[in-house]
């Protein structure tokens, strides 16, 4: 079983990952920790990250490659990713949304308690988290158009798309489960 989480910045993806892979005993990969580290080896923020993959395609390219492979030579995973859905399309695709200024909450809060990640900008406030994510997700549609064609904010390509903004992360986690076991009844 390969489970792919797709979602809005804030919206518990990371979280969830990890959840999913403890309850149902899956191994766990985090695409944007990978191009988090791409950016930082680069002495950059993601956001300076995705700004040079609006015209450099190996930012996005390398790490879309590990998922294809990945998908080719594993199974029983779970992985956070933008684009999951689309290039492992075997999968069981998830789409989490949430309020963008509940999304801004988040990632404010995290990164102000986690310092030393250094991928992400040190917000003044969670206004300024807002926007910069809000140009972050035009940068990701444009890329993703530009590279390969698709939307992946067209939840049509997902089999369950659920909203965390007013969600605990074990209810989210509970909705999942279940959503997978219907899926698949081994599980």
């Amino acid at each position: 079983m390969i489970i792919t989480l797709s979602g809005l910045a804030g919206a518990g993806k990371s979280t969830l990952k990890n959840a999913i892979a403890e309850a149902l005993h899956l191994k766990k990969y985090s695409i944007g920790d990978m191009r988090g580290k791409m950016a930082e080896e680069r002495g950059m923020t993601i956001d300076e990250f995705n700004k040079l993959g609006e015209t450099e395609a190996f930012t996005d390219r390398d790490v879309d490659a590990f998922q294809t492979k990945l998908s080719e030579t594993e199974d029983n995973f779970v992985i956070d990713s933008w684009l999951s859905w689309h290039f492992i399309p075997k999968s069981i695709k998830i789409f989490i949304k949430v309020d963008p200024r509940i999304g801004a909450e988040r990632i404010y809060k995290d990164r102000h308690e986690n310092p030393n990640r250094n991928d992400e900008p040190l917000y003044n406030s969670v206004e300024e988290a807002q926007e910069i994510i809000k140009k972050r997700l035009e940068s990701n549609i444009f890329r993703y158009q530009k590279w390969y064609g698709v939307n992946f904010m067209d939840e049509s390509q997902y089999d369950l798309v659920l909203d965390s903004s007013h969600e605990t992360p074990d209810q989210m986690l509970a909705k999942i489960l279940d959503f997978v076991r219907s899926k698949d009844a081994s599980v």
